[in-house]
């Protein structure tokens, strides 16, 4: 019988065999390795784009000396985040006042993150400015820029603050549609520029609905605490959102288009090494807030803090932070024990009068120490 292998041998037909099977494993790794590097060229592209974005967004004056080690997924970490009332509603000036300023302390032992809301209306020193001054809180950054901004809150609470990030109401709107709306649950019924909002519907935002439901103050109960709680909303449903296919998909022209609105002295690598090590760090997440006892000032309303309540909430962060507690000591509680030698009581439900005394005998030895931001020997 004629043999119709090739070769006429078995031999000539393994081999032929071998050959179609090489071809077809070459082909499909072919393919494999255009696929890998289309998809690594992809992702180096948005790489440098988003670099390129992220990098408008840089403030070198409130540079902080980092290492590998600083983000590396196993120490926590402390931001203030801040919001300016510029950038929407046909508001143009560059610097105004922060009227959301909160506390975000990431937690990788314990795999959360907390928003601790600081009131805008908080009596607080100027740490920085050339006299000795108290003003609102919010005042600081329109004063003296981000640094004044962390050094008058780490000075209040006794905390390291070294990291900052402001964006103003149009970069939030912007940044809320990038991420395909957020979700929030609104406490109260309320309308508010143009929309409503119904109390415990399950409700999804987009940019120009949440900045609406983060503004409005003056028709809530509970005033500006009920505003902080609204805020600390729309920012966790913008952390839930952040990671999804779908954002990361958008992400270039998101920064690119929100970059002119953000400040922050965390770098690309920062943000990057947070990115990558922290993400277990958003599985459960804490809310909480500075409270406050309404006084007048010199005939103006502010927020005082008693001793005890500045405590409560250094010794919480501090401990997220892993640092020791320390007992608070400075320009506020030193104002709180002259008004209470004065009749001042922090347990009255009544409207008082604040004074704030003569600084004369007020020096900074008078406060806790480890929180400038100048000190760049931490990690927080």
């Amino acid at each position: 019988m004629q043999n119709n292998y090739p070769g006429n041998s078995r031999v000539a037909l393994y081999e032929s065999n071998k050959r179609k099977r090489n071809k077809k494993i070459r082909l499909i790794i072919g393919i494999i390795m255009i696929l890998l590097l289309g998809i690594g060229s992809y992702f180096s592209y948005i790489f440098f784009r988003t670099k390129g974005a992220i990098d408008k967004t840089y403030d070198p004056k409130t540079a902080v000396a980092t290492n590998s080690s600083t983000f590396n997924g196993k120490k926590s970490f402390a931001v203030l985040l801040m919001g300016t009332d510029t950038g929407a509603f046909n508001r143009t000036d560059k610097m105004g006042n922060t009227d959301t300023m909160i506390v975000a302390v990431v937690n990788p032992t314990k795999k959360r993150y907390t928003l601790m809301s600081i009131p805008r209306d908080t009596m607080a020193q100027m740490v920085g400015a050339k006299l000795l001054t108290a003003e609102k809180i919010n005042a600081a950054y329109s004063i003296g820029g981000a640094k004044m901004a962390m050094n008058t809150v780490s000075k209040l609470i006794n905390v390291p603050i070294k990291y900052y990030a402001v964006i103003n109401m149009g970069g939030l709107r912007k940044m809320v549609n990038g991420v395909g709306g957020v979700t929030v649950t609104p406490p109260l019924s309320f309308s508010y520029g143009g929309y409503s909002f119904k109390k415990g519907k399950k409700t999804k935002l987009n940019g120009a609905q949440a900045l609406a439901y983060a503004r409005m103050r003056y028709d809530d109960p509970t005033g500006d605490y009920g505003r902080q709680l609204r805020q600390r909303q729309v920012i966790m449903s913008l952390v839930e959102n952040a990671s999804s296919i779908s954002t990361l998909a958008n992400l270039e022209s998101i920064l690119n288009s929100v970059s002119e609105n953000i400040k922050t002295n965390l770098t690309f690598n920062n943000l990057m090494a947070i990115f990558q090590n922290y993400k277990s760090s958003t599985a459960t997440s804490k809310s909480d807030y500075l409270h406050g006892l309404s006084v007048t000032i010199d005939g103006a309303s502010y927020q005082v803090m008693s001793d005890s309540e500045l405590q409560r909430v250094s010794d919480y962060i501090r401990s997220e932070l892993g640092l020791e507690k320390e007992k608070i000591s400075n320009f506020e509680t030193y104002e709180n024990k002259l008004n209470e030698q004065n009749g001042f009581s922090f347990n009255s439900t009544e409207t008082q009068e604040y004074t704030v005394y003569d600084y004369g005998s007020y020096t900074s030895s008078d406060t806790n120490s480890d929180n400038d931001q100048d000190d760049d020997t931490g990690d927080y």
